[in-house]
Formats: structure tokens, sequence, C-alpha cells
């Protein structure tokens, strides 16, 4: 039962700290392509791990990383107008390359697609 509890209010953490990011913090090194993915909860809602995903470059990533760590506060601090909830956690914000891991493996397994469509042809 308490493990419901926590998934419920982790996704409404992920949802917030997306919303507050996007619409609230106007730190110019946030990127407009930064996306929350995930928030895990730690048991006693304590502390939140938020991982997210940059589309960029690495400088845009560091660049957006170090944005959302220095707007940690404020995030927190809107999280916890909107969520109603005894504690609010610390936020910790970690990069997640999930997303670009799975387009570079896509793009591989096409490539290898085309060459073994490639070989069929010439034989």
């Amino acid at each position: 039962m308490k493990h419901q509890r926590i998934d419920r209010i982790a996704e409404e953490v992920k949802k917030e700290v997306s919303r507050i990011i996007r619409e609230e913090v106007k730190d110019p090194r946030i990127g407009q392509m930064a996306s929350v993915l995930r928030a895990d909860v730690s048991g006693d809602l304590r502390h939140a791990k938020i991982y997210v995903s940059v589309l960029g470059d690495d400088k845009e990533r560091a660049s957006t990383m170090e944005g959302l760590t220095r707007a940690a506060g404020f995030i927190r601090k809107g999280l916890g107008r909107a969520l109603k909830i005894r504690y609010v956690p610390e936020l910790s914000f970690i990069l997640d390359t999930s997303i670009e891991y799975s387009v570079d493996i896509s793009k591989k397994i096409m490539e290898v697609n085309r060459q073994q469509e490639k070989s069929n042809e010439n034989d």
C-alpha cells in the first residue's frame, strides 16, 4: 500500500517539476529541449531524483544541468505550493541519456538492414 502512494507521489512530482521548468523557470541556461523522464522519490519522501533528458550537444546538456541544479530551490518551492504533502523532497537532477542511446542503436540497426538489403540485391 505504501509503495503505491510513493509511486503516485513520484508521478505527481514528475508532472509538477516538468511544468515548473517549462513555465516558471526563466534561466537561459536551461534549454527548450529538456524534458523530465522520471522521478524517483525515497520512501520517506525526503529526497527525489529527477531524471532529465536534454536534446543537443554536450555543451547544451552541461549548461541545462547546471541551470537545473541552480534552480533546484526555486523548483522545490514551487513543488511545495503545488503538492499538499508534509515533506517536499530535496531535488537532485540526473542527466538521462537513454533516449540518445536508443536513437543511436536504432540508426545502427537501420544501417545494418540497408547493408543486408544491398548484399541481397547484388546476389
